[in-house]
């Protein structure tokens, strides 16, 4: 997700996901932004079938830090006791269950991990979170931001394992990605002439960073899945906004997969989640979307999309000439929305023999419209049973207000979700 607000790409239907924290109005079509719990969300266009939450600026508080305590990579067995046969990311889909985003923390470009007001990441959170149902944990990176001549800072890297290791020591899952980190991927920054573009220079350090962080994690078992990026697709032919360069995505997720393959230990056979264009549901589900060619064999590739629909009920919380905030969902119109959408998704799925992770859906409290908090218990609900239903893994982007960052304890609303799914086992 990224805070960052952005004109329509495709019409007046709009992208949601996490990336930056910036306010400022500059365009940038697809990529997202975090539902904060502090500071109102802002709206911009996005792409088709989704929408994009921009939290309201962060406050600078902090210099962040590495937490203490000495950052390790979980050790997970020995990687040279993989095998082919240990992936299949059908069977891990059902494993993993519910999930939830560490968002707006080592995703920080403001200062490493507090810069948005987050408190630092601690294993009482995580234990906290393991102990009531989630099973799954995404964690949002800014890479980019901390290297030096394109070289991750160690004690940014030492920091990340140390948090997977505690994700993995309390029996999760745990993703880890590029998050949004400035737009250098689709070099989408004011007056950049290659934006919306593809450059040698981008794939280079993409390339880089990935042999790095795969290096760094190579024996961190299975349970650990890389995400090649978040919403940072935005490729457009020739610079038009109004057509995608899927030729361009598709090169960047068989860059992933090929570089993180040819490093050593768990890199060769884990889980690799890579992008659909904008992590959009009806710009990702089409015939110039490819799936990469795996050296490591069929069944260790999932698909990330991200689901913010309707927009308007989601993340928006001022007027627009397009739209008005919604603050209530669960109209008969509302579920066939949503069951559409996740029908079409589900058999692009099966056509393609790839399940799907997604890897952000969340609703804003809404502060100049705030949301109705059963209508957001329903929707969240809805998605998560609209997901379970078609064999995907719903991941709830959350800041802290709906899962304690102190211990991992639910707030009211997203409790009655958790209690209905029976995430406890309840």
């Amino acid at each position: 997700m990224k805070q960052k607000s952005r004109l329509p790409l495709l019409g007046f239907i709009f992208v949601l996901g996490c990336s930056s924290h910036s306010s400022d109005a500059s365009s940038t079509a697809g990529g997202s932004p975090s539902l904060s719990a502090a500071g109102a969300p802002s709206v911009t266009g996005g792409a088709a079938g989704s929408g994009t939450l921009a939290g309201g600026t962060g406050g600078t508080g902090g210099t962040g830090g590495t937490g203490g305590g000495n950052g390790g990579s979980s050790t997970g067995g020995a990687a040279s006791a993989t095998t082919d046969a240990v992936v299949d990311t059908k069977k891990m889909a059902a494993e993993m269950g519910f999930g939830t985003n560490i968002g707006n923390t080592l995703d920080n470009t403001t200062a490493w991990e507090t810069g948005w007001s987050e408190p630092l990441i601690t294993q009482s959170y995580i234990n906290g979170m393991a102990s009531r149902g989630i099973k799954t944990v995404r964690v949002p990176v800014a890479w980019d931001t901390y290297a030096t001549n394109g070289v991750i800072d160690p004690t940014k890297m030492a920091r990340v394992q140390q948090v997977v290791s505690w994700i993995e020591t309390a029996g999760m899952y745990s993703i880890v990605n590029i998050h949004w980190d400035g737009g250098w991927i689709d070099n989408d920054t004011d007056n950049n002439p290659n934006k919306g573009k593809l450059t040698s220079d981008v794939q280079t350090k993409f390339a880089s960073y990935w042999t790095q962080i795969a290096t760094a994690f190579s024996t961190v078992g299975h349970k650990l899945i890389f995400e090649g990026l978040n919403e940072e697709s935005k490729f457009y032919l020739n610079g038009d906004a109004s057509k995608p360069d899927y030729a361009a995505l598709n090169t960047l997720n068989q860059l992933f997969v090929t570089t993180v393959r040819a490093q050593a230990g768990y890199s060769k056979t884990r889980a690799l989640l890579i992008a659909g264009y904008t992590t959009d549901i009806a710009l990702t589900t089409v015939a110039a979307f490819a799936i990469p060619s795996d050296p490591a064999g069929a069944g260790k590739l999932f698909l990330s999309i991200h689901y913010y629909t309707p927009y308007t009920f989601c993340g928006l919380d001022t007027v627009e000439s397009w739209g008005s905030p919604q603050t209530t969902w669960g109209t008969p119109a509302d579920q066939s929305e949503l069951d559409g959408l996740f029908t079409q998704l589900g058999n692009f799925s099966t056509e393609r023999n790839i399940p799907v992770i997604i890897g952000e859906f969340g609703v804003t409290l809404g502060q100049n419209y705030p949301r109705d908090p059963a209508s957001r218990s329903l929707w969240m609900e809805a998605v998560a049973k609209a997901a379970f239903a078609h064999n995907m893994v719903p991941v709830l982007w959350d800041t802290g207000s709906e899962i304690s960052r102190v211990d991992g304890a639910f707030s009211a609303t997203f409790q009655k979700v958790a209690t209905d799914l029976k995430l406890g086992g309840n």
